[in-house]
């Protein structure tokens, strides 16, 4: 028989949405509320990053309502904080919460007022046994011109290091192994607090209580000589870094109002391999943004192609509603925007391949995770290389030393 305290949780976009549904979640199953696949209360945790994220909110949305009708569907997030009236007269919905206050959906659901909104909640994932993501940092002052994250997050604001490692501590005691360090601009880590990134790097290194670390996406000008120092010398922090580039174009990037030029990016790209030699680099890029000419492009393609990176996260642009290059009159057909994405997954491609070539009959610490595909189960190294291993159901969650081959690599 269905109950009332029933729910099911569906997540978009990014790793810090992650984080904050998980603790939704946990709360929701702490005060008595269970997951069903036949829910009283459906939430969607909504992104609007790109008009394909909102596109795929609505569909999610109208799907999950088709198949449950009876269900009250609850949008929370990025796309119900800028457009809330718009989302709200999808059929099917029943409330909508913005970012800052999604943490009150709990509140609603247990039928308890909803306190004055904090300035910042902390949050971690636990639904999977071997990584947490872990919300160390929220909102952004930066405001590129094509980006809507600063207006749906609102500005920058960061945990305590205390509370960061009062997570960190209870993440370890459910046996998890790695944690990665979220946040929309994690670089800007204790902005308002006078801490930094580096010191809380500096505290977890020193307390020995996760096996493993990860940085999530941060701002090449906020990814200091010290905190690359301190991860060449670390066995925590994991030789991984995630850094957006978005052109390597420097007109581009001053449309874009990024705070970095080309050279200032090489530079730092080329330190971390000085002292870093086998770290994993990931790079965002954005393609076809408004005026990015054929001349632009192609100094984009050729610097990528120079540096020593390990792979692509490639972005068609698309018209974010308020953004001041929505206004531009210099938006790029779709067929060009889409040829030189496709032609950026084709280097991205080939990087990867360099990069996990090199490895080849080397021995790499692998982090195993739940999931079987095809009877095997996979994992990754520190560097971030995926490696596939024969189903042994043991060593999930177990960091074990494998020699890599041109077979297990995944």
């Amino acid at each position: 028989m269905k109950t009332e305290r029933t729910f099911s949780i569906h997540t978009l976009g990014c790793k810090l949405n992650y984080s904050e549904s998980s603790h939704i979640s946990r709360k929701l199953l702490e005060n008595g509320f269970s997951i069903s696949y036949d829910p009283s209360y459906i939430i969607v945790n909504s992104c609007a990053v790109t008009g394909a994220a909102e596109k795929k909110g609505r569909n999610l949305v109208s799907k999950l309502h088709r198949e449950h009708p009876a269900a009250k569907v609850i949008v929370i997030g990025c796309y119900s904080e800028l457009d809330a009236q718009k989302v709200s007269e999808w059929e099917g919905v029943y409330r909508t919460y913005g970012t800052e206050n999604k943490i009150h959906l709990v509140n609603h659901l247990l039928g308890e007022s909803e306190p004055e909104v904090p300035e910042f909640f902390s949050a971690f994932s636990s639904l999977s046994r071997t990584r947490s993501f872990l919300k160390i940092q929220d909102g952004c002052d930066y405001h590129c011109t094509y980006c809507t994250v600063a207006k749906a997050r609102g500005n920058s604001r960061s945990d305590t290091i205390e509370n960061v490692m009062a997570n960190i501590k209870e993440i370890h005691e459910m046996g998890i192994k790695e944690v990665n360090l979220t946040g929309v601009n994690v670089g800007d880590f204790g902005h308002q607090t006078g801490e930094t990134l580096f010191e809380l790097l500096s505290v977890i290194e020193q307390s020995n209580l996760i096996e493993r670390v990860r940085i999530s996406s941060i701002e090449p000008n906020l990814l200091t000589d010290e905190i690359i120092q301190l991860v060449s010398q670390s066995k925590t922090i994991m030789p991984h870094f995630h850094i957006p580039l978005q052109s390597g174009s420097n007109k581009v990037l001053q449309g874009m109002k990024r705070r970095y030029n080309r050279e200032f990016f090489a530079s730092k790209v080329q330190h971390i391999k000085q002292i870093l030699p086998d770290a994993c680099i990931a790079v965002d890029v954005i393609t076809g943004f408004p005026g990015e000419s054929d001349i632009d492009f192609e100094d984009t393609y050729t610097f990528i192609e120079h540096l020593p990176i390990s792979y692509l996260h490639v972005f068609t642009y698309s018209k974010r509603p308020g953004t001041p290059a929505s206004e531009s009159k210099e938006q790029i057909q779709e067929s060009i925007k889409r040829s030189r994405t496709n032609r950026l997954l084709a280097l991205s491609d080939m990087k990867k391949e360099t990069f996990y070539n090199q490895f080849i009959n080397t021995k790499r610490a692998v982090l195993v995770e739940e999931g079987v595909h095809q009877n095997y189960l996979y994992g990754f190294t520190d560097n971030y290389i995926k490696v596939q291993i024969n189903n042994q159901k043991e060593l999930i969650n177990q960091i074990i030393e494998v020699t890599l081959t041109e077979q297990n690599l995944a």
